[in-house]
């Protein structure tokens, strides 16, 4: 029988993008779901609903919108499965991708555990602290597979140099760990305020205006961190990418403030939830990327 082809640098590139695209985007259309109620219709899980495991047309739209966002899971999954197999085919060649190998198993190993935890949420009727796990989960992922994309991108044969600048590691990974809580309590925000996936289900019980005011001081505080990242890369000459991805995080920063602002006058239209959302998923790639790029200097072959 004929070997597949070993896979190259490229597909390893396009398979790390596509797994970043596909986790981004399964958070956005986790966000349709709930932002169109129909977080609830498929009652069940793992069956849609008791005696069918796919929507049924007296379900109506909500069941096709929940049961259509399950299938884009055999979507993630597919990319992810697709990217371990890659990498491992690399292993038995000349020029394995060992740095590949521990992120491309999380981005796999996670995909029945979210789609358990997504079981959980049916069984308990939208408990909003099980939807902000789910969420968080994702989000998670997207970090990882943004690390995944950059180690993707380095070339064949180079060796990854260290920054070598400790003050502004520290500074890039409480860039990223503010950047999770801004997230977390973003979440919070959503999981008290209306748009529940269901008109039955129960919030948090949090004051709306209480929690919206501390993740908006949250995400002053990301701000003015993440100015400082931008400034101290400049002041002591980081080499490579470190100020380049402070100034995108930034930018991102900026306009994902803008957009929840914007959301809490209008009293949180669902059009633009969902770009706030879109955001949170942006905004973690970004942090990410500014982390990574306060460690690592553009590669080099060794001489």
């Amino acid at each position: 029988m004929r070997r597949l082809p070993l896979p190259s640098e490229a597909t390893l590139r396009r398979l790390a993008v596509a797994s970043l695209v596909t986790q981004a985007g399964i958070i956005v259309t986790g966000g349709a779901v709930r932002l169109t109620d129909s977080g609830l219709g498929c009652p069940d899980w793992p069956h849609c609903t008791a005696g069918s495991i796919a929507a049924t047309p007296e379900m109506g739209l909500h069941g096709a919108i929940e049961f259509g966002n399950r299938l884009l899971t055999f979507v993630v999954g597919a990319v992810a499965l697709a990217m371990l197999v890659a990498v491992l085919r690399t292993l038995t060649s000349d020029r394995p991708r060992r740095d590949l190998l521990v992120l491309s198993m999380v981005l796999l190993g996670v995909v029945p555990a979210q789609a358990v935890i997504g079981g959980v949420t049916v069984w308990t009727d939208l408990n909003p602290w099980v939807v902000m796990f789910h969420f968080l989960v994702s989000a998670a992922l997207v970090g990882v597979a943004t690390v995944l994309v950059r180690r993707t991108q380095r070339p064949l044969g180079v060796v990854p140099a260290r920054v070598g600048l400790p003050w502004l590691e520290r500074l890039g990974l409480l860039t990223l760990v503010v950047t999770a809580v801004a997230v977390y309590l973003g979440a919070v925000v959503t999981g008290s305020g209306p748009h529940s996936g269901d008109p039955d289900s129960k919030r948090t019980g949090l004051d709306v205006a209480v929690v919206t005011q501390v993740h908006a001081d949250s995400v002053l505080l990301l701000m003015g961190i993440s100015i400082g990242l931008y400034f101290t890369a400049r002041a002591v000459g980081a080499p490579g990418r470190a100020a380049r991805a402070a100034a995108v995080l930034l930018a991102v920063e900026f306009g994902q403030g803008l957009i929840g602002l914007v959301q809490y006058r209008l009293e949180l239209p669902e059009l633009l939830v969902g770009l706030h959302m879109l955001g949170a998923a942006l905004m973690v790639m970004a942090a990410t990327d500014a982390w990574y790029a306060t460690r690592w200097m553009p590669s080099r072959r060794p001489a």
